[in-house]
């Protein structure tokens, strides 16, 4: 039996790194065993110590993913920093508009999606102007680490607390129908894009395809050695002009070499001339017809 509380925390801090790349760093240490409250229960175990011995035990992967989801941060919320999305309707959006116009074609990939209002923030954009996106094909995929979210955000179902985050009256009505436990995303938006798990230090989902690439508040918990290895992961999943968009407080500045400041637009970031691009794959032709509302 693991006697000591400090041994048990370094257990499980060494399952979260390993499965994740983030470090639960001394002060993070503090919401362990509220986040662990809840497995603790489900599992009748009566410590973190208990817990600790039985995730040593042979043929416990169920446990683990449990106590990794748990500590997992998800904090998300529809049109998350608006200001940033703001540009995204403004500036960014129109640009690939123009630049993709031969193909009329659009990959967008949503890193750390969590709970999906991200993924369905994109999609409204884009539904609430029809006529320039119309007969255009629009991928837009939500990934995360986490089993469990990526299944509530397939769902799309959103309680009465999550749908007014972020969210206006109009959108609300327009994008979302009300159900017994708050509100569900419409057909025509969970149409518009996809979930699947992936973890962001792994190879990503299509290299080289991406014109835009959310990943906010991902890379604040890996350490510098992790943190290059998500960059490079990030850098290898962009288009050759794609653009990376990265949460208020992160930036690529002296984190990588693959990855630079787009000029005049804050919180975007394009490859650097030292790299060099892969070529889009050919899964770049498959992607969703866009249902926009008519």
């Amino acid at each position: 039996m693991i006697d000591h509380r400090d041994n048990a925390l370094g257990i499980v801090a060494g399952l979260l790194e390993a499965r994740t790349g983030q470090k639960l760093t001394a002060d993070r240490l503090w919401r362990v065993g509220t986040a662990l409250a809840g497995v603790l229960r489900q599992n009748q175990l009566d410590s973190l110590e208990a817990l600790a011995d039985r995730l040593s035990m042979p043929n416990q992967l169920p446990l683990a993913q449990q106590v990794v989801e748990a500590l997992l941060n998800n904090e998300t919320y529809f049109f998350r920093d608006r200001s940033t999305f703001d540009q995204l309707a403004t500036s960014i959006l129109p640009q690939l508009a123009q630049s993709r116009a031969a193909t009329r074609r659009l990959a967008i990939w949503s890193v750390g999606c969590s709970t999906g209002q991200e993924v369905y923030s994109l999609a409204m954009l884009f539904a609430e102007q029809p006529a320039r996106w119309r007969d255009w094909t629009i991928d837009i995929i939500g990934t995360d680490v986490a089993r469990s979210v990526v299944a509530a955000a397939r769902e799309g179902n959103f309680s009465q607390f999550q749908i007014q985050r972020g969210l206006g009256v109009a959108q609300m009505v327009a994008f979302f129908e009300e159900s017994r436990t708050g509100w569900r995303a419409s057909d025509t938006l969970r149409r518009m894009v996809r979930f699947d798990q992936h973890n962001l230090l792994d190879r990503p989902p299509e290299p080289g395809r991406f014109d835009l690439v959310l990943c906010r508040n991902v890379l604040l918990y890996f350490d510098r050695p992790t943190r290059e290895r998500a960059f490079s992961r990030l850098a290898s999943a962009l288009a050759p002009d794609g653009l990376l968009m990265l949460g208020a407080g992160e930036t690529t500045v002296g984190q990588t070499t693959a990855l630079v400041p787009e000029k005049g637009r804050t919180g975007f970031h394009r490859l650097s001339s030292s790299v060099q691009p892969l070529a889009p794959s050919m899964a770049a032709a498959a992607g969703h017809r866009l249902a926009v509302p008519r």
